[in-house]
């Protein structure tokens, strides 16, 4: 099954260190030109602000990656902002965080620090999720064979996003790229293949906490 985390939503996040505040904004982004509108976004939201550094991964396998110090000193910024998320092991997301001059230099280590804490605040208030690959199933039998097919599709922990109950009852189920020839060895062997199942399409899909997100390939 191919997959990857990303985040859903927007999330601010914010610390202070001796004084100068770091406020991380993250972003979810599919493209350069989106990150650098959220950017300019920023700058214009904070335009009394020091510094704007961010970074971005967009992309995978490989992902293209970009960052910038914005006048810190080099490394100690748009570095650190892309560390932590690699380290989360996320695409597809933009990280900016803008800082207030406080008055005391903080140093390298310091700079690192904060940068890296805020944008992991910034995290800590952003909903990330698992985007897997897989496909849209209508599966369709008759009222004898329901019982049993929801009883497998709930053993499997699969999204069932419709039903339909006529003179026969079709579920809408998402199922995870590989998984369709076992489940279909499985329901029509408990149906003794009283079952029909049609692929509708491809699509990757996540759980959030507003329901099911799906994207069409």
């Amino acid at each position: 099954m191919d997959s990857y985390s990303t985040v859903y939503s927007e999330g601010t996040g914010e610390i202070v260190e001796k004084k100068s505040r770091f406020i991380a904004e993250i972003f979810p982004v599919s493209t350069e030109q989106e990150a650098f509108e959220h950017l300019e976004a920023v700058r214009k939201k904070y335009w009394d602000a020091r510094h704007h550094c961010w970074a971005y991964i967009i992309g995978r396998n490989p992902g293209t990656e970009r960052m910038s110090d914005d006048g810190e000193p080099a490394g100690t910024a748009g570095k650190p902002i892309l560390e932590v998320l690699r380290g989360r092991g996320l695409t597809n997301v933009f990280a900016v965080v803008t800082r207030y001059f406080g008055g005391t230099l903080l140093g390298t280590g310091g700079l690192v620090r904060a940068y890296s804490g805020a944008v992991q605040e910034g995290l800590a208030h952003t909903e990330i999720i698992t985007r897997m690959s897989g496909l849209k199933l209508k599966i369709g039998t008759d009222y004898t064979g329901a019982g049993k097919i929801q009883y497998i599709l709930g053993q499997r922990k699969l999204v069932v996003t419709d039903s339909e109950y006529t003179d026969k009852v079709e579920f809408t189920v998402l199922v995870p790229e590989g998984e369709e020839a076992p489940l279909e060895k499985e329901i029509m062997e408990a149906t003794c293949g009283r079952a029909a199942m049609e692929k509708q399409a491809d699509c990757w899909f996540a759980r959030t906490a507003d329901g099911i997100e799906i994207i069409e390939k």
